[in-house]
């Protein structure tokens, strides 16, 4: 598939068809995940693939956004393994987490997989829930399935400001 196509196209998936994401797939997407960038390549990213009824559930407790997916990745990072930028106000944890979590979305759309990004629960309470090391912080969670018949992107998906609206040359 054309990236452009990719980018444009993949949607949040709200509603999950119970067809399982094929375990070739699943290595693809994880795989987007361990090439992705990280600051100084510390690679402090660790993903949990959650497909066990008992680990579902412990995501169905946390959130009420698991939309019946049958994966779903937990994306995390190690707290102690960041660079810390000058200044020292912010470090790389966050952001690398992202760009590992934003490379799995991504390709799993391309794929043929759909999914949706989840950032609405406590990654305290849900890490305590799975058992995660101390020195871990939850990011995010990624839902992984098929679409159910009918599901769609919402209405506003395609509206976008104008470039000009966010864009400024210096």
């Amino acid at each position: 598939m054309d990236f452009s196509e990719v980018i444009k196209n993949r949607y949040s998936c709200k509603k999950f068809s119970d067809v399982e994401v094929k375990k070739e797939k699943l290595d693809k997407i994880l795989e987007a995940g361990r090439v992705a960038p990280t600051a100084k390549n510390l690679q402090e990213q660790h993903i949990y693939v959650v497909q066990s009824e008992k680990g579902l559930e412990a995501i169905d407790k946390a959130t009420p956004c698991r939309y019946q997916a049958p994966v779903v990745l937990v994306v995390a990072y190690n707290k102690n393994n960041v660079f810390t930028y000058p200044g020292g106000k912010r470090d790389s944890g966050i952001e690398d987490a992202s760009i590992v979590a934003t490379h799995m979305m991504l390709a799993a759309y391309n794929e043929g997989i759909d999914s949706c990004w989840i950032n609405f629960f406590n990654p305290d309470e849900l890490a305590k829930a799975l058992g995660l090391p101390e020195e871990e912080e939850i990011l995010m969670l990624l839902d992984l399935g098929i679409a159910a018949d009918g599901t769609g992107a919402l209405p506003n998906h395609n509206s976008r400001k104008e470039l000009t609206e966010t864009i400024s040359y210096m």
